[in-house]
């Protein structure tokens, strides 16, 4: 599943984050690999792109404009 995903875009993920069991991360960097920020917590983790393809569950909402 390929979903259009930009910088600053929030997303849903397939499992929930320990800290706040929040599953909605922001895209904070887009390129060979995806660093994503925690919306409950803050914590920055960063994923190849593969991978945050394969644990994507959807876009929940998208920066407009670019």
């Amino acid at each position: 599943m390929v979903s259009e995903y930009r910088l600053n875009d929030i997303v849903e993920m397939k499992k929930e984050h320990p800290c706040h069991k929040s599953k909605q991360w922001q895209v904070i960097r887009v390129g060979a690999d995806i660093k994503v920020r925690c919306m409950g917590c803050g914590a920055v983790v960063m994923f190849s792109r593969y991978e945050f393809e394969r644990r994507l569950r959807k876009v929940i909402t998208q920066k407009e404009g670019e």
